[in-house]
């Protein structure tokens, strides 16, 4: 059965007393159609609607389409309805429509030629998680749920927030319960919170020290909420607590990576961990444990979280699924033990509303239910170390491992190279040059590159022959990868000049 289009044009409400009511609603009808309301091919409402929201009878209506339609303004197609003519002139600007059937018709066949990159950018996780089938399942039964009449609880749903604690005790060894969680729309979102949480009564004073070099992202959420991000240099695998203690001016948190530190990749000892709760509980700051990359550890052992070492209630935990599911989800979490922090968050949440939907709460409630999460990692872990293996045997002949007890101190790997980063920066290119003509969010491959882009990182995809035995899915995974990275590799030392003399690049620090 056909639905017929509602009224949804705006007529306006100019009536000549000379004119009768079948000319005065084809008069308007003109305007509006002028005016840019509607595009080519869009539909007309339907006589019915339009008679009851003009108070005409039917038949006038009709009469009025047939009208226009001898004028050219619109085409009368029987059993469909009315819609406007191709070509039609407007008087003014139109208005934002849908693009034409032709021009979508374009688009498609642009974007169908257009060259699907590989995505090699830092931070971006696997691309097969719509492929999950307990995602799958766990989505259908949320949407199967009668949602409440009411919004979301500004905490989150308690179903979520307890599972969350319990992945937590299991996997991090963080003692918490459904209470010391905040559900957030992502780790930017949760930033967002503690910089409102920290300062209730607003001063611009506010400093939080961050790590130098360190992640973007964070930095700039705490300057755009008018809070002052303090550098800190990062020494041994992380933020150097001599150099936070030596920080001039009061500093009201401390925001580190101690899992795993972006962009050099170290990971904080122990010592250096139980020497920030110290320095917290000296200066009655908060440390922000930013839970970054934490589940995949390639073979290193595991650390304690420092939220797990805290007695006293001093560091928040920020966790994401951005990195581990993906960052389509939005969907993270805050652990939260300082009660009156706690409620300064709560209080915001309150005012700014639940980002998060019910219905996707809902469904990663179902899918840390059903042991999804503790499944995906697991296959997600095995890809990743694959892809680790294959760019550590192309990076091996770019530059010579340091010589044991030489830069001591330092962080002993390169960001997912396990390469040392050098100690100053090379004569014949400076870090200037490699920082301004390299972008900080990484590469990203095409598939297909015109054989005239020899001296660029676009790549040609290779083809992967099928051998007789049947091989297993990593290694038909890296008989692709494996290809793509050692010419991306190869290529990229060709353009900066990297020979197995000089180290390969790292970023410079931050500003």
């Amino acid at each position: 059965m056909r639905h017929a289009f509602p009224m949804n044009l705006v007529l306006g409400t100019d009536r000549s007393s000379e004119l009768t009511a079948r000319e005065n609603l084809t008069e308007r009808l003109r305007v509006a159609l002028l005016s840019g309301q509607v595009a080519a091919h869009d539909p007309l409402p339907s006589t019915r609607s339009l008679a009851a929201a003009t108070g005409l009878s039917r038949g006038t209506v009709v009469s009025v389409y047939e009208d226009l339609a001898g004028e050219g303004y619109v085409v009368s197609v029987p059993g469909s309805g009315t819609f406007v003519a191709d070509d039609l002139p407007t008087d003014g600007a139109p208005l934002t429509r849908s693009p034409s059937r032709e021009a979508r018709r374009e688009r498609r066949n642009a974007a169908t030629d257009a060259p699907e990159p590989i995505n090699l950018s830092p931070g971006s996780p696997s691309a097969s998680f719509h492929t999950n089938r307990d995602w799958a399942a766990a989505w259908r039964t949320a949407v199967r749920r009668e949602p409440p009449t009411v919004p979301p609880p500004p905490a989150g749903i308690e179903e979520l927030r307890t599972l969350v604690a319990d992945h937590l005790r299991t996997t991090r060894g963080v003692h918490c319960d459904a209470e010391d969680i905040v559900v957030t729309a992502g780790a930017s979102d949760g930033f967002a919170l503690l910089v409102h949480g920290i300062r209730p009564q607003g001063p611009t004073g506010t400093r939080i020290a961050t790590e130098n070099p360190g992640h973007l992202t964070a930095r700039r959420v705490i300057a755009r909420l008018g809070a002052t991000p303090v550098p800190v240099p990062v020494r041994d695998g992380g933020m150097d607590p001599h150099a936070l203690a030596e920080a001039p001016g009061p500093l009201a948190a401390a925001l580190l990576t101690p899992s795993h530190q972006y962009p050099l990749g170290g990971r904080l000892p122990v010592a250096e961990r139980l020497a920030m709760l110290a320095w917290a509980k000296a200066t009655d700051a908060v440390v922000i444990e930013d839970d970054y990359d934490s589940e995949f550890r390639h073979g290193a052992p595991p650390l304690p979280a420092i939220a797990s070492l805290d007695t006293d209630d001093r560091v928040v935990l920020v966790g994401s699924y951005s990195k581990t599911l993906t960052p389509w989800l939005r969907c993270g979490y805050l652990v939260v033990p300082d009660q009156t922090l706690r409620r300064r968050i709560l209080d915001v949440r309150d005012t700014l509303g639940q980002p998060v939907s019910g219905v996707l709460q809902s469904a990663v409630a179902e899918f840390l239910r059903r042991g999804g999460l503790r499944r995906h990692l697991v296959r997600v872990g095995r890809e990743y170390a694959h892809r680790r293996s294959l760019v550590i045997g192309a990076t091996a002949d770019l530059a010579p491992p340091h010589p044991p007890g030489r830069d001591r101190g330092r962080p002993t790997r390169h960001p997912h190279l396990g390469r040392r980063p050098p100690s100053r920066p090379s004569p014949h290119h400076p870090r200037k040059t490699r920082s301004a003509r390299h972008p900080p969010r990484g590469v990203l491959l095409p598939r297909h590159t015109p054989p005239t882009q020899r001296h660029s990182l676009r790549l040609r995809r290779p083809h992967r022959p099928t051998p007789p035995p049947r091989p297993t899915r990593d290694r038909r995974r890296g008989e692709g990868w494996g290809r793509v990275i050692h010419d991306m590799v190869r290529r990229y030392a060709r353009i900066e000049g990297v020979s197995s003399s000089s180290p390969p690049f790292c970023p410079p620090p931050c500003p």
